[in-house]
């Protein structure tokens, strides 16, 4: 395998450590984004991450057609039920219909922030029951949160009702990620699948994320940034089972790729480092919604 893997939590899929998001893009033709995929794919990313809400539904095709044509064992996909407080069933019914695939292998209620929400979802009838009758009946394999928030991981844990959680891990993520949800989550043998190694691309350039432009640009020097092999790097060294990258572009992929490659630990002063520059390349580019208010 092209990449360094691991076992991904108990779910038995020996997972790439990078993973595939963020597929799409309308402003790019849909198969300009396919092949963006499968370039991916054929490096030997075995993780892809999709959601309905991901440009209404854009991202579940794109991925579809990627994965179409591999055995469907070798590809381990992630998708999401947006509507945490709607019945799960009809909302799995459209996105695998949007794949085009008889089965995903994870499906996670999509940011899942706050105790409330949680509670719901856990409550007897509630979506993880509801979600469990879909592993039921092999339209799902496994079921999951997505999270903005570290204390409502933590009870999700506690709960003993996720297989794998997704959370923030990065050069600037509220702490709490790394030292109370990933060692809990690693503890219980649940997988770790993380995503805001970049920053949403705060870290990388001059954006409020996802390449949205500044408000308040800033006149003449860039801010400051990262580049992606620190991001790679810092990210890997706090150890989720998987990072999920945007990588949009064949020049994005290939730094990511020789990252992952030529991978080593950071030292702990390395880590403080990376972590002081990251504060400094996120101001002024607008709100950081992937951590809680403080």
């Amino acid at each position: 395998m092209f990449l360094p893997s691991r076992e991904l939590g108990r779910t038995g899929f020996r997972a790439t450590r990078l993973g595939a998001g963020d597929v799409a893009d309308r402003a790019l033709p849909v198969a300009d984004c396919v092949a963006t995929l499968r370039r991916a794919l054929d490096a030997g990313l075995n993780v892809v991450d999709t959601a309905p809400n991901y440009e209404d539904g854009l991202s579940e095709q794109i991925v579809g057609k990627a994965v179409r044509g591999r055995p469907r064992s070798d590809v381990f996909v992630i998708d999401k039920i947006d509507h945490l407080h709607e019945p799960v069933a009809p909302q799995v019914d459209g996105s695998l219909a949007r794949l085009r695939l008889t089965h995903a292998d994870l499906f996670v209620f999509h940011a899942c922030s706050t105790p409330a929400d949680l509670d719901r979802l856990l409550a007897p009838g509630g979506g993880f029951e509801q979600l469990a009758n879909e592993v039921q009946s092999g339209r799902v394999r496994f079921r999951g949160i997505s999270s903005h928030h570290p204390e409502v991981l933590v009870k999700a844990l506690h709960a003993g009702a996720c297989d794998v959680v997704m959370f923030p891990v990065g050069p600037f993520v509220d702490s709490r990620y790394e030292t109370d949800v990933l060692p809990l989550a690693q503890a219980r043998g649940v997988g770790t699948v993380c995503f805001k190694t970049f920053g949403a691309g705060k870290l990388l350039g001059d954006t409020e994320g996802y390449q949205r432009p500044l408000s308040s640009p800033a006149a003449g020097t860039p801010l400051p940034r990262l580049t992606v092999d620190e991001c790679v790097r810092y990210t890997l060294t706090i150890d989720p089972d998987v990072a999920l990258l945007g990588l949009g572009t064949p020049a994005e992929q290939d730094a990511a790729f020789a990252a992952a490659q030529a991978f080593t630990p950071m030292e702990e002063t390395e880590l403080a480092a990376t972590r002081e520059r990251a504060l400094r390349a996120i101001a002024r580019k607008g709100d950081v919604w992937w951590n809680p208010p403080a």
